[in-house]
């Protein structure tokens, strides 16, 4: 079965490539060098970071095992991880918001800096700090960048539609590229140069390290609300009431949630999967296979992007119901094709189908992570930004604490039914989201029409 493995990765490598090298000026937007110097600087340091992260996700679990930790005391050390990103996430949100997000990223890289170190410890008290740590870390990553990007591209002064083009790019480079050199340096250090499974761990600190001094050297800061008469309780409120009042918020954070959640669900799942009878499969090899359909949705979504028709909140409906269908692989290849009672061995036929499904997924998580990006950027206000978005963050992580706290609770089928079910849901709710954006946009539109009507009388 070797042979499928490599052609899954041929045929999506020979894809991607030929989306990449076959883009004309329709799909391209012509930008000025400023943009685009400002630009590559952005996708500089986010691949840097995501490599700090990529690097890690491996290993965290093996490091763990060699340590002679039990499965119970590991699940606890990541329930705590995402314990940790759901109760600090929303404070270290608004402190970027108000202390400033070019602040937040510094910080970012060196609390994941400290929680790399602690991984040379086998002291579980010192590991459970240090996935507190990569916790909060996470929460930065994923709210404060993308904060001062979207401060630093209208302070600036940039077209807006230019957004799209960085937010394709981060995920293109950062969520796919640097992941499966990532994945295959990590394998390098640790398999082929024998120097240990922290061996990553410390790569990732020297990424992390450099990242920040490009980010000291050429960034600069700005703030969501810097006024003094705020605190953070306040701030809460502040977002609270903005989630409330705005039903678009409201639908973006709970899209978000259930995919998300769904999304690290997968991650769970995926290795079960396709080795029920402990088949010898090959890990990395599939990551990066998995990686590479990641690159080819973020692909697929800078030309969608590019565009002025689909709007985004139209596509997404379809992506949310493909992600909802590839997870239901699981579930029909167990009726339709006859479990193997053989242990051990390659890859089933089941196995085979089910990696075709996940690639599929995979390349709706690539469409996803730029698609989502662009509407919060329409969508939430920006004296909150960081707040808003680590608030969407609190029902994701709950749901992944209890998916962790269960997992053995249920067969893998009824987890990969309830991720389908998430899915759909979020499928109807991106339709409410678009229909509410329409009508929003053809209020404007009238009203426009009507001061333009008022104003002729006067210029004539």
């Amino acid at each position: 079965m070797e042979i499928f493995y490599y052609l899954v990765f041929g045929v999506l490598g020979a894809v991607v490539a030929a989306l990449e090298l076959s883009k004309n000026n329709k799909d391209r937007i012509n930008t000025p060098s400023t943009f685009n110097s400002f630009k590559n600087n952005y996708l500089l340091v986010y691949s840097l970071m995501m490599a700090g992260d990529w690097l890690q996700g491996p290993y965290v679990y093996y490091l763990y095992t060699t340590y002679g930790f039990g499965k119970g005391e590991i699940g606890q050390l990541f329930i705590a991880g995402f314990g940790s990103s759901m109760l600090f996430g929303t404070i270290v949100g608004s402190l970027a918001d108000k202390q400033g997000r070019k602040r937040a990223c510094v910080t970012y890289c060196i609390t994941y800096i400290l929680s790399c170190i602690t991984k040379h410890s086998p002291q579980y008290k010192v590991l459970m700090l240090g996935r507190v740590l990569g916790g909060i870390a996470t929460s930065l990553l994923f709210s404060a960048f993308e904060s001062w990007l979207v401060a630093e591209h209208f302070k600036r002064g940039f077209d807006q539609q230019w957004l799209s083009l960085t937010f394709s790019k981060a995920v293109f480079l950062g969520n796919g590229l640097v992941a499966i050199v990532a994945g295959l340096f990590g394998n390098l250090l640790v398999d082929t140069l024998n120097l240990g499974p922290v061996a990553p761990f410390d790569a990732a600190s020297c990424f992390l390290a450099i990242g920040m001094a490009v980010i000291l050297s050429s960034w600069t800061e700005n703030y969501g609300d810097p006024s003094e008469s705020k605190d953070l309780l306040t701030q809460f409120r502040g977002a609270a009431v903005a989630i409330a009042s705005d039903e678009k918020i409201a639908l973006l954070g709970a899209i978000q949630s259930l995919f998300e959640g769904s999304m690290y669900t997968f991650v769970f799942l995926w290795t079960p999967a396709l080795s029920p009878n402990d088949e010898e499969i090959p890990h990395g090899f599939i990551f990066a296979t998995f990686m590479l359909a990641s690159m080819l949705g973020s692909s697929l979504a800078s030309r969608l992007m590019a565009q002025t028709s689909p709007k985004v909140e139209s596509y997404m409906q379809i992506v949310f119901g493909v992600s909802a269908a590839s997870l239901l692989l699981p579930i029909v290849t167990s009726f339709l094709v006859a479990p193997s009672k053989v242990k051990g061995g390659g890859i089933s036929f089941a196995g085979c189908i089910q990696v075709l499904g996940f690639c599929t997924f995979e390349a709706c998580v690539g469409i996803f992570w730029p698609s989502i990006m662009k509407m919060r950027s329409q969508y939430i206000p920006e004296e909150a930004r960081s707040t808003i978005m680590n608030f969407f963050r609190i029902p994701l992580n709950i749901f992944v604490c209890i998916v962790l706290y269960n997992v053995d609770a249920f067969p893998i089928t009824v987890m990969f039914g309830m991720c389908s079910i998430f899915l759909l849901v979020a499928s109807l709710l991106q339709r409410r989201l678009m229909v509410i954006a329409e009508k929003s946009r053809t209020q404007d539109w009238a009203a426009s029409k009507e001061k333009d009507t008022e104003a002729e009388p006067l210029n004539m």
